[in-house]
């Protein structure tokens, strides 16, 4: 599919790109895009949530009361799950969230997520730009001539730019990545993904389509 170069001032520049309907007009696999996703999110877990079992409470060990004849259930020790600051029972221990998922699954999500960004017409190609100082307000400036000031997008450069990294960090709806790192999670998150001119030939690379 074709799709109008713009410019920073929201402008067409009479050009037009070419996305490889290999990447972006696919058959999206639904259950790929989960896994991916569900991956991303499991990797951010920490899994260093902790409870303290009966063995690791502070606290005697001495039996409470006799064994019978007090009419109740019998009780050994203080650091029962069934007393008030006892261990819990099963409760969660350090562990890694993280699984394996195959590369070619992987490409998979991220191509499907990328055509489904294409059909609703929610992707922008913007002609390759900087910014000399990082200025938030020039940022800005950018995503109201191209309508986006008020939606959750992200922009995709070709490598990483330092100025246009800092004028975007304090935006709460906004994000900066680099095509390299682009993952299905951010792409299905954002309502809009705006690709700069050069990204689209390392999209096409990454993805191996020439």
């Amino acid at each position: 599919m074709e799709i109008n170069v713009l410019n920073i001032a929201g402008k067409e520049t009479g050009r037009k790109i070419e996305l490889n309907d290999a990447i972006f007009g696919i058959e999206p696999n639904d259950h790929a895009i989960y896994l991916d996703v569900k991956q991303y999110l499991a990797n951010q877990r920490q899994g260093t949530h902790k409870s303290k079992q009966r063995n690791e409470v502070s606290g005697s060990t001495r039996k409470l009361k006799k064994q019978k004849g007090t009419g109740t259930a019998r009780a050994g020790s203080i650091k029962s799950p069934l007393f008030r600051g006892g261990g819990r029972v099963f409760g969660p221990v350090p562990r890694d969230y993280s699984f394996k998922l195959n590369k070619k699954l992987k490409q998979l999500a991220r191509k499907s997520a990328l055509t489904y960004k294409a059909r609703t017409n929610a992707i922008y190609v913007l002609e390759d730009f900087s910014l000399e100082t990082p200025r938030t307000k020039e940022y800005i400036n950018i995503l109201k001539n191209l309508n986006l000031v008020d939606k959750k997008s992200i922009l995709v450069l070709s490598e990483p730019n330092k100025n246009i990294y800092l004028s975007s960090r304090n935006l709460q709806k906004q994000k900066v990545a680099t095509a390299s790192n682009l993952n299905t999670y951010e792409i299905v998150d954002s309502s809009a993904l705006v690709l700069v001119e050069s990204s689209v030939d390392v999209l096409h690379k990454m993805f191996q389509v020439l």
